[in-house]
């Protein structure tokens, strides 16, 4: 089958019934994956872990018993990391992410005493507690590196992660994305999150008639991000659902509209974007998202199924040592398939195949 054949093929819809003028109608998403931020921005201490000094005290014994063992960094298991009491709380956020709300965040890493080599080996240990780390991009970075690079979006090469502009609602390639803030910019960057459950049971209620078009499969661009005999864009439906009813989502507006630009990707309707405008209209509402200000040492945990995230342009300064960095993890949940559907271009890896040939390497900790 060619990418274009794929991009047509459809997918079993969750359905439940049609609407008056004969459009299939999906079930409604329940549960606790449903939530809207305006609620949830008066309940903090249901989705925010702050460190205690014992929890940063095991944080810094894990650390030095890593570096006894010397391991390099992509070689740092969770038994060369042991958290005897974190362990538990990582599990019960792990729970959280999967079966509830989608997201938490994990506040008080101190990066700034730590510095980045062991602020990145902190965040590799801790991410081995919730997920097996892949490849984000085709050079085959296990650990990314979230900060303004002054390349343009209008490149089809760049990714947004390394500008400094906008990025409206979307969902990133794994089960699981970490960041972890090691610097904030000098204004803007805010974080905003929204539940794809309550977008999806929006999209339902306010355009039944365009409800259906969630199952339909589209084209994204990988954004040159292929491997050779890749093609240059996947094929995914912006909605499916599990066996048990449960949502995953993957939307990405900009990579929907720029996979236009191949001539055998077929052509976006109408209704298409009469759809993307309404998920980015409901995403975006001030009731619907919640705004975070990510700070330093604040580590930010999504179930990319379950919740898409934006980010407001930003403003950096002007000394290199002082400008907004991240840095970004993408864990596979165990019994997920980490290349589910290519879920918007770049196809997680658990094998580093770096396309120009050149293994990354990662020095020790």
């Amino acid at each position: 089958m060619t990418g274009a054949e794929a991009c047509m093929t459809g997918t079993e819809a969750y359905m439940t019934g049609v609407t008056g003028t004969g459009e299939a109608l999906p079930a409604r998403c329940s549960g606790p994956s449903v939530w809207r931020g305006g609620e949830l921005a008066g309940r903090r201490d249901e989705w925010i872990l702050r460190l205690s000094s014992h929890h940063l005290a095991e944080i810094g014994s894990a650390l030095r018993q890593a570096r006894r063992r010397d391991r390099t960094l992509l070689k740092l298991t969770a038994a060369d990391f042991p958290l005897p009491t974190l362990a538990g709380e990582l599990e019960r956020i792990a729970e959280a992410l999967e079966n509830g709300r989608g997201f938490a965040l994990v506040k008080a890493l101190p990066v700034e005493r730590l510095g980045e080599p062991a602020a990145s080996a902190v965040f590799w240990g801790l991410g081995q507690y919730l997920g097996r780390p892949v490849a984000q991009n085709a050079d085959g970075h296990m650990l990314g590196h979230v900060r303004d690079t002054g390349r343009s979006l209008a490149d089809p090469a760049t990714r947004g992660y390394q500008t400094r502009a906008a990025l409206p609602f979307h969902t990133d390639g794994a089960d699981l994305l970490a960041l972890l803030s090691l610097r904030t910019p000098c204004t803007g960057g805010r974080t905003s999150l929204v539940s794809s459950a309550a977008v999806h049971n929006a999209v339902r209620d306010l355009r039944p008639d365009l409800a259906g078009r969630l199952y339909s499969t589209y084209c994204f661009d990988r954004r040159q991000e292929q491997l050779p005999g890749e093609p240059p864009y996947t094929a995914a439906p912006l909605a499916a659902r599990s066996p048990s009813g449960a949502l995953s989502m993957r939307y990405n507006r900009r990579y929907l509209e720029s996979a236009q630009r191949f001539p055998e990707v077929p052509r976006l309707k109408p209704a298409d974007l009469e759809l993307f405008d309404l998920i980015d209209d409901v995403a975006g509402a001030p009731e619907s998202r919640l705004d975070i200000d990510l700070e330093p040492g604040d580590l930010l945990l999504l179930n990319t199924h379950r919740v898409m995230h934006a980010r407001a342009e930003f403003e950096d300064h002007d000394r290199p040592d002082l400008k907004r960095h991240l840095l970004r993890l993408w864990l596979a949940l165990p019994h997920r398939h980490c290349a589910d559907g290519a879920r918007h271009g770049v196809t997680p890896r658990d094998v580093i195949r770096p396309r120009n040939g050149a293994r990354q390497t990662t020095g020790g900790i």
